[in-house]
Order: structure tokens, then sequence, then C-alpha cells
């Protein structure tokens, strides 16, 4: 997204993390053992969510769409690279869904055959087909409303954070951030986009209309990006996108739960969505998942942190 004008980059230099209670800092042992904890109940809840009716009901609109090229998707994350689920005027129509007046268009090239009749070098008639790359026009779920609520919307397994309580992570995260050379924003984003990265232009940001909850985790989820190296190549990304999103969120949902809040109400079902709820595949991310979320809670919990014990209670031998 281009910074538009009137919109302020955060510059603040340093940042703490605050909390209205201390309690004593645990033990290197007792980090990893709370962090491993946390990400084995995210395949407990994933399993719990794939044998519910609303995986269900997602499964069945998410089946609904057709799988594109490399090459399309490429183009779509071009466009709008929060994009997700995209498909044409009348197919959401047929999804119970309607495109938002003025939403501006996805361009894609679609595939089509002509048959022509040619003569062959004999002067015999011959006919063949010739491929044709029509521009087509799509659009994201984001662009589109529900023509009738009373149906249901199983496009979504997600529920926005609304906690009033940032837990110090926004500012920690973007004194991080501003000191490796990127650049961080707080202003609105289109549709469901909650946040974005740009590597070309070292920016990151967050939508100004988050809760300050739902703000730290994203917060983290774009960090954990930057740190696992995801946003390096977007054909890279785009070829492995489920896996990367389930790793990025994986290492919010670890972290926020080791700072002390839980995000499971938008984190489980946003994971399950991009590991298409495989928990095998959930599992295999453990290792670059845990090793990066230990890398954000060394930035919001410094590993020298002070205990509850004051110094001048410490008492004389």
């Amino acid at each position: 997204m281009e910074r538009e004008e009137g919109e302020q980059t955060i510059t603040t230099a340093t940042a703490t993390r605050t909390s209205k209670t201390r309690t004593p800092a645990k033990t290197a042992e007792e980090k990893k053992a709370q962090a491993e904890a946390l990400h084995q109940s995210i395949t407990d809840q994933v399993e719990a969510l794939r044998d519910s009716g609303r995986w269900a009901a997602f499964l069945n609109f998410a089946q609904a769409f057709h799988a594109y090229s490399l090459n399309n998707v490429l183009l779509i994350l071009s466009q709008m690279p929060e994009a997700s689920r995209v498909a044409g005027f009348r197919k959401w129509q047929a999804l119970n869904r309607q495109v938002r007046k003025g939403s501006k268009a996805i361009r894609i090239f679609g595939y089509s055959t002509k048959k022509v009749t040619e003569e062959d070098a004999n002067g015999d008639e011959v006919e063949r087909k010739v491929a044709r790359f029509p521009i087509l026009s799509v659009f994201e779920v984001s662009q589109t409303d529900l023509i009738d609520p009373a149906l249901g919307d199983p496009s979504t397994l997600t529920a926005l954070l609304t906690g009033a309580d940032d837990h110090g992570i926004v500012d920690a995260l973007s004194a991080y951030l501003i000191g490796e050379g990127w650049a961080v924003e707080r202003r609105p984003l289109p549709g469901s986009m909650n946040g974005v990265t740009r590597p070309k232009e070292m920016t990151v940001v967050v939508d100004s209309d988050l809760s300050p909850e739902a703000a730290a985790k994203t917060m983290m989820h774009e960090c954990a990006h930057i740190l696992l190296g995801h946003i390096n190549d977007l054909a890279e990304y785009a070829q492995h996108r489920g896996l990367m999103e389930t790793e990025a969120e994986s290492v919010a949902y670890v972290v926020a739960g080791m700072v002390g809040f839980d995000t499971s109400a938008y984190s489980v079902g946003y994971i399950a969505g991009w590991a298409n709820a495989d928990t095998d595949l959930i599992k295999s991310t453990a290792a670059r998942v845990l090793r990066t979320a230990h890398q954000i809670a060394v930035i919001l919990i410094p590993e020298d942190d002070a205990t509850d014990t004051p110094a001048d209670d410490e008492t004389a031998a």
C-alpha cells in the first residue's frame, strides 16, 4: 500500500512493556515448556474445529473456488496482497454475496480455446484449436457483502479481538522494527486486511481501526513474517502461502500466550483455514515457530527482566 498524505509514521525510539502486576520471571526451561504447550494447543483446537459443523460449512464454501495458476496467484497478490478468496461478480452472487458498488476489480488472465479452420500445405482445410487468454475481472471476499444474512456466513472462521490492552506490544515491536530499518504505520486498510508488510518499502502497516489487542496480535504476526523471511520472495510466498500464514499466526498465538492473553478466537480459525486443518502441517512448523516465538518474546520480555523481589527486601545472612 502506498502511504497517503497526512498519515504518520510511528517514530518511537524506545519502548518498554508495562504490566500492572509483576510476576516472577520464568526460567528458560519454564518458558520453553510453556511455548511448546501453547503450540500443541493449536493442534488440539484445530482438531476440535475440524470436527464441527462450522468447519464443514467453511470447507464447502472454500471448495467452490477455482484453483488459479501460479501466474494468476502472483497477479492477484501484486494487486491485493491480503487476498484469500477471489471470484467473478456472478460467482459471488451464486455464493450469497454481492460485490460492493465501486469495488476495484482484480485483473487476471482467463483461458479458453477457439476453433479455427486453416489450409494446410496441401491446400486442405484443417481445424485446430487456438488458445486464448482473455483478461478477467475478479473480486476478493472482503469486497462483498452477504445478500441474505439469514443463510449464515461460512466465509470466515475468525473473530476479531476486542481487548482494550495491547500489553505494550505495539510500541515494543515498533521500536524493534524501527531499529532494524523498518517504518511502522497505523492507518486504515481496505476490507478485512489487518496488517501488511511491504519489503521493498521496508514498511509495516497495521489497520488503525483495530482494537489495541487485535493490533498487538497483528504486530506479532507481521514481525513473525519478517523474522521467518517469508516476505523476501513474492513467488516463494505465493507457492507456500498456506504454510507461511500458518507459521506467522502460530507465532503470534504462542507469544500472546506467553505475554498473557489469548488470541484463539481469531488465530485458531485463521490457522485452520490456511493449513486446511492439516494438523500434521501445523506440527511440522513447531521448530521454526518456537524459535521465532522466542525471538519475539525476548524483545517483549528481556531475559534479564527483574523478578518481583525488590532489592531492599533482601535479608542479610
